[in-house]
């Protein structure tokens, strides 16, 4: 079975950083296109970054410069550095792959979420 299991969130004051991880266990193929999106409370789910196997980088419209998404491809592995943390980062953070199954089937999956709460 395939899961997607994040960590790294935590509560945290205005201006520290953080680094979320997001770790694809269970007998796969290969991820494609892993990725992080955040969903504030009364917000829709928005995209902050996704990146390839190949590390091509799309960065959300609503995320400046304080995020770096980073994978490593042995380990399955993907990271999102967060610097200068505000409290309009506060949001449950969700890993998204996509992930080739050892039956060859092409699925995407999510993660539970990991909630970041940054205080002022």
């Amino acid at each position: 079975q395939v899961q997607l299991v994040e960590s790294g969130g935590g509560l945290v004051q205005a201006g520290e950083s953080l680094k979320l991880s997001c770790v694809v266990s269970g007998r796969i193929l290969g991820a494609y296109d892993m990725g992080w999106y955040r969903q504030a409370p009364g917000k829709e789910r928005e995209l902050v970054a996704s990146i390839s196997v190949g590390g091509i980088r799309n960065y959300g419209d609503s995320v400046e410069g304080r995020f770096t998404v980073s994978r490593d491809n042995v380990k399955n592995t993907v990271y999102l550095q967060i610097d200068r943390l505000k409290p309009e980062d506060t949001a449950v953070y969700h890993c998204r792959a996509e992930i080739t199954e050892i039956s060859r089937t092409r699925r995407v999956y999510w993660g539970q979420g990991t909630q970041v709460t940054v205080s002022s």
